[in-house]
């Protein structure tokens, strides 16, 4: 702490919605005084646009805001995640790479198609991709955050109070991220997203869980359980031909899947299970639950009834926001009053400027980054072989 910087500057690369919610973030940070450097996005009208919305200083190339900033937020696609990590850590910066974290985006090639590539080569340029922003991590004078927000979401962070402190082993946890679709034009074509259900959803409920695991471990033997194998089945509902389209569920998805199903083994042989889809209509469903030998417990991060209201006429609540992805406002619903808190934006944000301040590790950092990526390419490769059990690389 005799070390702590009195302000950490913060630059945003991205101007989209990530880059939104970050900003948002970082202007509610207490405890430590955070300046805005400015945002750069690769697009100059976005930039532009971006900035003039929200008073910052655009900036017309990534090194020029690097050279200004203490911490970068990528909020880009992940297909850019790792060349921008590795020149933020070159720069001996701090830098926030959301999720997913990094990942395999074909060869190049205008043909690829996330149908038909080999898994397994996936699975090893992930790996690659990995090995590349850990090694510029252990060069550098900075660290990576990785913005997994269901790990600071308060119900996980309770959670991580109770093993710690009633030294719990976990026995099984099941979880799960849904709602009706993604409308990201991006989203739904594997050379921008990486992949489908289990890249863009599953990512959140898997990461929970590894990280809850890790902190058992830390708790009871100073070191993380990893996860050890994975098995998985994925399906393209809304491609298939007997699926009837009434509307209410995005479609239109080019070589992705919209649903998955995996099933986690870890080194201590306790159990996960983690499903993820585009098929789920009432909004995001987003929960977990913990099953230890001492306790059980279970986080409905969304939707949750902390707060419930009934509207008879949808057009009275046109201007209010209620909850992310509800597909009406009329009738009973669950309202979350601050759902950026509850579920982890605001907390995550908060670590991040807090350890670039005085130099410490996040909570979330490279090491569930990448557990979580080797994981979600394993169960790719099972998948590709109707579920057979597949190990975990190490990373």
């Amino acid at each position: 702490m005799t070390n702590a910087k009195s302000t950490v500057r913060a630059g945003i690369v991205g101007s989209g919605f990530a880059a939104r919610f970050h900003l948002e973030a970082l202007r509610k940070v207490y405890g430590v005084t955070v300046e805005i450097a400015g945002v750069y996005s690769p697009t100059a009208a976005h930039c532009e646009a971006f900035a003039g919305r929200h008073g910052l200083t655009a900036f017309t190339g990534l090194s020029a805001l690097i050279d200004q900033s203490d911490i970068v937020h990528v909020c880009t696609p992940p297909s850019t995640h790792e060349r921008i990590g590795v020149e933020v850590l070159g720069r001996d910066k701090y830098v926030v790479i959301e999720k997913p974290f990094t990942g395999y985006f074909g060869d190049g090639d205008k043909r690829f198609s996330g149908d038909l590539f080999d898994r397994k080569t996936g699975l090893d340029r992930a790996k690659a991709s990995i090995g590349n922003l850990l090694d510029a991590e252990a060069k550098s004078a900075g660290l990576i955050c990785y913005a997994e927000n269901w790990v600071y979401a308060p119900g996980i962070q309770k959670e991580k109070e109770i093993l710690e402190k009633s030294g719990a082993q976990i026995i099984w946890m099941h979880g799960e991220e849904a709602h009706s679709g993604s409308h990201s034009p991006f989203y739904g074509i594997w050379a921008h997203s990486g992949g489908g259900s289990i890249m863009g959803k599953a990512v959140h409920p898997l990461g929970a869980v590894l990280y809850l695991k890790q902190v058992e471990g830390m708790a009871a033997q100073g070191r993380p359980i990893r996860p050890a194998t994975v098995s998985a089945r994925v399906h393209a509902v809304t491609r298939s031909k007997q699926f009837k389209d009434l509307g209410y569920i995005k479609t239109g998805y080019t070589d992705i899947e919209d649903f998955g199903a995996m099933h986690i083994v870890f080194e201590d042989g306790m159990l996960a299970d983690v499903f993820a889809s585009e098929l789920v209509l009432g909004g995001v469903h987003n929960w977990i639950e913990i099953t230890a030998n001492n306790h059980r417990t279970i986080v409905n991060i969304n939707p949750n009834d902390s707060m419930k209201s009934y509207n008879p006429k949808g057009s009275q609540f046109d201007d209010i926001y209620v909850v992310e992805k509800i597909e009406t406002k009329e009738g009973w619903a669950n309202i979350s009053p601050d759902e950026d808190w509850y579920t982890g934006y605001q907390n995550e944000i908060q670590d991040f400027c807090r350890c670039a301040a005085t130099g410490a590790m996040p909570q979330c950092n490279s090491t569930l980054a990448a557990d979580t990526i080797l994981t979600v390419y394993a169960a790719y490769c099972s998948a590709a072989e109707n579920g057979r059990e597949m190990k975990v690389p190490s990373r």
